[in-house]
């Protein structure tokens, strides 16, 4: 997909603050430090466009980003990061449940995990939530240039055993993404851009 135009609208703290209107949105969430923005500005090509911090729990609110002016990309907090008040944890987490359960211009959930790491108890709840509620989602294991070829093959097997198959019986689909190399760049915007054909979005 060529992206002729990308532009940060606004960060979100409540339901009220969404874009308004009907145009889709392809959300990208997982753990604190998981790489989200640096996957998302090497999908757009665009560096800096989503801020990349050393710090994790430093995204509070959803960042979203319009593309082409046809659809848009939405940054969700990130989980998990011990030193982060648990008042703030625990408003992180209605902030992203709420957006994920009520969202309807939500067309495609990108879950973001590690390739260095085996998925977390929070990774696995996340990803039973989306399945449960039956939300189109695609797993990405980032970082994956820091793998040996081999520990990267012995990595995906290990996150698609531990987050198990859809209830469809089908095998979990985990793409491996390097923000450095390209890696895996294709075959997430394919994915991106069957669930923008679905809403019947002109991309």
């Amino acid at each position: 997909m060529k992206i002729t135009s990308a532009e940060f609208i606004k960060s979100a703290f409540a339901e009220a603050q969404w874009p308004r209107g009907d145009m889709p949105e392809v959300a990208f969430l997982g753990r604190s430090n998981v790489g989200k923005s640096s996957l998302i500005n090497s999908l757009l090509g665009v560096k800096g466009l989503a801020r990349t911090s050393s710090t994790p729990g430093r995204t509070q609110g959803l960042n979203f980003f319009l593309l082409n002016e046809r659809f848009r990309f939405v940054d969700l907090p990130g989980y998990g990061y011990a030193r982060v008040p648990e008042s703030i944890r625990r408003s992180w987490g209605e902030i992203v449940t709420g957006y994920l359960a009520k969202r309807t211009a939500l067309v495609l959930s990108i879950h973001i995990v590690d390739s260095r790491h085996a998925p977390t108890k929070l990774d696995v709840q996340l990803h039973e939530w989306l399945v449960a509620h039956a939300k189109s989602h695609l797993i990405v294991a980032t970082k994956a240039d820091k793998l040996s070829r081999n520990e990267l093959r012995k990595s995906l097997q290990q996150i698609t055993q531990t987050l198990g198959a859809p209830s469809d019986g089908r095998p979990t689909d985990v793409i491996a993404y390097s923000a450095m190399t390209g890696l895996g760049r294709d075959r997430v915007w394919r994915a991106i851009g069957a669930a923008l054909t679905v809403s019947q979005t002109p991309f």
